[in-house]
């Protein structure tokens, strides 16, 4: 197989790349303003409450305020019935455990080792990703609190409103997502690909007037192509549409994303071209503004059937594979209704909610996810009571808001993780501290300081996934040293320990995931693949019952397998760029991605959504 990466010169500095990557991702893209201040102002109303009402485990209500956002109402209220269920469940399981194991220290330690696998392995098996999120949430922020010396009717009143804070955050953060609904009346997915489809038809617009590509059309295009598609499966992921319509916008989303890429890639040939092929950029034009239309009104695109068939132009050779690329977009939607026919009533296309992932119980890569969560939050766990430090008990709830964002960690994820708790415990926690918080004397003056750091916070948070979790972990760090007690807190000794309790977790997950069955992005994401085309040939012998119910129910199954996969897939190669990019700035000879791997990836990846 061909290598991942070659060298080349790196000829613009070595923290070129960095700027270029922080300008990229931090860019203003449309929805993220308003998806920032539903996020803020849910955050900063939990606070509010909180502090005001003197509520226990405020920090974690505004930090699950902060990241409850969806892209839509609906989603947003699956999300909320999801985690009732889950934080009742989690409630029920740490009261009767409490019952069982109180009086043995032993025992005690056993259940919780035995509950930090549970936790992490339905986070990875569960069909319902909130609901087991928020199960284990709950645990895992009343573990410490267990072990603490005080009564044991404080302790179940404490575990109580541990479930009623996480409560009111879930339905305070559904109310924002009602308020904001009634003034936003678009969807933030069709604008998502409207957007790309806009920046190629720009560039192609020069070529086809004889105008040189100008720095916005190329800059425009290079930074969609480096932000890549995994917001817009996020986006897709909690949509709420019925699982057919989720495939064919799937596939969607894959051959935008493919478009884009090679885009940003024809940006750097020369813009003369003949009267021929002009005329074929004009066709692919009307064609992209075609399909455009058809899915900004909900209505399937028409098929297009001459593109692609020409030879490859000298003078642009990637203008077949963008015909290619457009001509299979229509094709995805090929027997299909009107769109509006799967977003009206998603929920009736759902069909039965299985409880596991397909195929959970035959991949070992969920139980090796909860081994390596659960032997990094019981060493974190095990060092802090046998210190006698409790202060740093926050290790074990970093382990656990660490594997809520990422599945599977990598090195440039622990960079993000790291840098984060830093800048949001040491340089923000603590400089306000120093400087800020000694001259507040009013809620309101904490609450606008609140605001501002959660709202860089929550931009960060809202890049793509190779640099979101660092906004996270900022905000992280900023509402466990401020918002664990009921008054303004100056004590920098407080803030020392919920800082080294951070990065206590945050170093065991780098030794459980980094160190225990991990491997390089880039070995990952060709194991990945390897694995979705030997599935696809699988799929294509089917069915190999003639009970039709079962062969029936083994496609489906198979099916989703096979997107997981594909998914799998993307979500490691959008996180390849980013360690390649590092790689490139320390000089070294495994840097840049061979042209032919790219290509033969990006045509298997759209061809084998199209089928999946």
């Amino acid at each position: 197989m061909a290598p991942i990466g070659q060298s080349f010169p790196d000829s613009n500095g070595r923290f070129a790349w960095l700027w270029a990557f922080l300008r990229d991702e931090l860019a203003p893209y449309h929805g993220r303003t308003a998806l920032v201040a539903r996020m803020v102002t849910a955050s900063t109303l939990m606070m509010i409450v909180s502090m005001t009402f003197r509520i226990p485990f405020g920090a974690y209500g505004a930090i699950f305020a902060l990241t409850l956002s969806r892209e839509s109402l609906e989603s947003t209220a699956n999300a909320a019935r999801a985690i009732a269920i889950g934080l009742l469940l989690g409630g029920a399981y740490v009261v009767v455990g409490a019952m069982l194991v109180l009086g043995n220290a032993m025992l005690r330690f056993l259940w919780v080792g035995v509950t930090l696998f549970l936790i992490f392995y339905a986070m990875s098996a569960l069909s319902n990703y909130a609901a087991a999120a928020r199960f284990g949430y709950l645990i895992v922020i009343t573990i410490p609190l267990w072990d603490s010396h005080i009564s044991t009717e404080s302790k179940l009143e404490n575990t109580l409103w541990a479930v009623g804070i996480l409560t009111i955050a879930s339905v305070i953060t559904l109310l924002m997502e009602i308020v904001f609904a009634t003034f936003r009346r678009t969807n933030e997915l069709v604008e998502a690909i409207t957007e790309r489809l806009v920046s190629v038809e720009e560039l192609l617009a020069h070529y086809l007037d004889g105008r040189s590509v100008d720095a916005d059309a190329r800059s425009g295009v290079e930074r969609l192509a480096i932000v890549g598609t995994s917001r817009l499966r996020q986006m897709l992921q909690r949509s709420g549409y019925g699982p057919r319509h989720e495939q064919h916008m799937g596939a969607v989303v894959a051959l935008v994303g493919r478009l884009v890429d090679i885009a940003a890639s024809l940006a750097q040939f020369r813009n003369s071209v003949s009267d021929d092929d002009r005329k074929r950029i004009r066709i692919v034009m009307q064609s992209i503004g075609e399909i455009r239309v058809g899915i900004a009104r909900g209505t399937v695109p028409p098929l297009i059937e001459s593109l692609g068939e020409g030879e490859t132009p000298p003078d642009l050779p990637l203008l077949r594979e963008i015909e290619k690329t457009v001509s299979l977009i229509p094709q995805v939607f090929t027997g299909a209704q009107s769109l509006s026919v799967y977003t009206l009533a998603p929920s009736e296309n759902r069909g039965r909610a299985m409880p596991l992932v397909p195929g959970a119980l035959s991949d070992l890569e969920h139980v090796k996810f909860g081994l390596r969560g659960c032997l990094a939050a019981s060493l974190c766990y095990a060092t802090y009571n046998s210190l006698f430090w409790p202060g740093i008990s926050t290790a074990v709830t970093t382990c656990l808001l660490t594997a809520l964002t990422t599945i599977g960690a990598s090195r440039q994820k622990q960079i993000l993780r790291f840098a984060g708790a830093l800048v949001g415990g040491l340089v923000i926690g603590m400089g306000a501290q120093v400087f800020i918080l000694p001259s507040v004397d009013s809620i309101g003056a904490f609450t606008v300081l609140f605001a501002a750091v959660m709202g860089a916070a929550a931009w960060f948070a809202t890049s793509s996934p190779r640099l979101s979790y660092f906004g996270v972990q900022i905000a992280v760090a900023f509402c466990l040293i401020n918002l664990q007690e009921f008054k303004i807190q100056t004590s920098l000794a407080v803030a020392r320990d919920r800082v080294a309790g951070i990065l206590l977790g945050l170093s065991m997950m780098w030794l459980a995931f980094d160190r225990l069955w991990s491997s390089p992005a880039g070995v990952g994401m060709k194991k990945a693949f390897v694995s979705a085309l030997r599935l696809l040939a699988q799929f294509s012998r089917e069915p190999v019952s003639e009970d039709i119910p079962v062969a029936i129910e083994r496609s489906y199954a198979l099916r989703e397998i096979i997107n997981a996969q594909f998914d799998k897939v993307r979500s490691l190669a959008d996180g390849v760029l980013f360690r390649i990019r590092l790689l490139a700035a320390a000089g070294s000879s495994f840097a840049r991605p061979h042209p032919a791997m790219a290509t033969t990836t990006a045509h298997a990846l759209c061809h084998a959504d199209c089928i999946a």
